[in-house]
């Protein structure tokens, strides 16, 4: 697993900050699949929000939209 030390410096910031969009791009990507499973397994949006740390209103606000609806 990568750490902080393999991460571009701040000093080089062309090589950084296409990390920073790299980083959020996964991160983005693994929060909407793991919400995907999280409400195909019956969890609530208030369950989800509270893993998030967010609110249940900010949580569907910004995924129910981007995430498959449970069959």
């Amino acid at each position: 697993m990568a750490s902080f030390d393999d991460l571009p410096s701040p000093t080089d910031p062309d090589r950084a900050l296409a990390a920073v969009v790299a980083l959020r791009r996964l991160a983005d990507g693994l929060e909407r699949q793991a919400v995907e499973q999280a409400l195909a397994q019956g969890w609530s949006w208030s369950q989800v929000a509270q893993a998030l740390g967010v609110t249940k209103q900010a949580a569907h606000r910004r995924l129910a939209g981007t995430v498959k609806a449970p069959e």
